[in-house]
């Protein structure tokens, strides 16, 4: 009899066991037909709104090319007066020294020094070059020839480079026809050798579209759902806050990916970057940037109550200063100690890191791996904490 009774217990207990598997699986099967249900839903509302698709697709292509093309800190062909009151065979070279670079294009030449002034003032000339009387007999008589550069300081950047190019041309008049020099410099810049600034500034813009565009959108659907009534809707409905923030956290991250494969060719054939590195690389480490950006999305609608009220915080709240502190445009190291401290939270700076070291260097998670980790981390701590505030509002 005890024999049989451990055995009728046994097979009981077997028989409760499979059920529970059974129940188990029939749970994680239902909350993922329940998600599939949210994403079908999410992606079939994108579909019909006929506005949105344009942007989603075809502004951030038409954003890359303009921005790739305005965000450059190559300066060519800067204005430049002359003032010749040589008038030598001497000076005339040294003009056409500065003509025949591609830095310098002469947009004046003046009798008199005091006419360079209005040049420099009214933005006609950004370098004004005086050669003085003696010139010619300076150089004959095998001393150097003194010549006057004025810059306009207005413009700090095209100022500053402008005077560098003059240097150059005239450290190479100066050594024209003098014995070589006993130490001959041979420079060698790696990974972006003609140092154009579009290689490294065209990789930051796509990172700027990526967020941007997940981070509206993601904040602007949720509130868009409060406006519209439709998120008491979904609340009635047997979802969890988690089912219904993954629900809509993952089409928004697949907008994300098909932007990257979208504006990928531009970046590649439209402005000629390079890719040294694994695409596959590029896609896995985004998905850590884009998992931030939406977080901060989500964040976003748990603070606003309309959709301009998400765009606003969104433009001037998150992005603005992403753009700023995290050497999109101003590198990090020039700006103070309390400020180089902030960008370590910035995500954006980052995300920078490995774009351009996938991009330009070709390495590849071996290098990147803080980059990836630390991104991955700051997701996961901003997604938790727009997940609590999503759910004290639910509340």
């Amino acid at each position: 009899m005890n024999d049989r009774a451990q055995g009728a217990g046994l097979s009981a207990q077997r028989i409760n066991g499979n059920g529970a598997v059974r129940h188990h699986r029939g749970t994680v099967r239902e909350a993922l037909r329940t998600l599939g249900n949210i994403l079908v839903k999410e992606l079939l509302q994108l579909r019909r709104d006929p506005k949105i698709l344009p942007i989603l697709f075809i502004a951030p292509v038409i954003q890359l090319v303009i921005l790739g093309y305005a965000a450059t800190t190559d300066v060519r062909r800067v204005e430049l007066a002359v003032c010749d009151l040589d008038h030598t065979a001497a000076s005339r070279e040294l003009v056409e020294r500065f003509t025949r670079s591609t830095y310098f294009k002469r947009t004046a030449v003046v009798a008199s020094q005091p006419g360079l002034d209005a040049l420099l003032q009214s933005g006609t000339a950004r370098i004004a070059l005086t050669i003085p009387v003696g010139f010619a007999a300076e150089r004959a008589a095998g001393r150097p020839g003194s010549v006057q550069l004025l810059s306009d300081g207005s413009d700090a950047m095209t100022g500053t480079l402008g005077l560098s190019y003059a240097t150059d041309v005239l450290q190479d008049a100066s050594a024209a026809g003098d014995a070589q020099p006993l130490v001959e410099l041979r420079p060698i810049v790696l990974y972006n050798p003609d140092l154009v600034s579009r290689n490294y500034m065209v990789p930051a813009t796509l990172a700027m579209i990526i967020m941007v565009m997940t981070m509206m959108l993601t904040a602007m659907a949720l509130v868009r759902e409060n406006e519209l009534g439709t998120m008491e809707q979904l609340l009635v409905t047997p979802l969890t806050p988690g089912q219904l923030i993954i629900g809509k956290l993952i089409p928004f991250a697949l907008v994300g990916l098909v932007e990257v494969f979208t504006a990928l060719p531009v970046v590649l054939f439209w402005f000629g970057v390079p890719l040294r590195g694994s695409f596959a690389t590029l896609i896995l480490l985004t998905l850590p940037f884009m998992l931030c950006t939406l977080g901060l999305g989500l964040f976003i609608s748990t603070l606003a109550q309309t959709q301009q009220q998400a765009m606003m915080l969104t433009a001037f709240v998150f992005i603005l200063p992403q753009m700023l502190l995290s050497g999109f445009a101003f590198p990090i190291q020039n700006m103070p100690e309390i400020f180089q401290l902030v960008t370590f939270l910035v995500p954006l700076r980052y995300y920078l890191v490995i774009l351009r070291g996938v991009f330009l260097k070709g390495v590849g998670f071996a290098v990147l791996w803080p980059e990836a980790v630390t991104l991955s981390g700051m997701g996961v701590v901003i997604l938790l904490l727009a997940r609590v505030r999503f759910r004290r509002r639910l509340g």
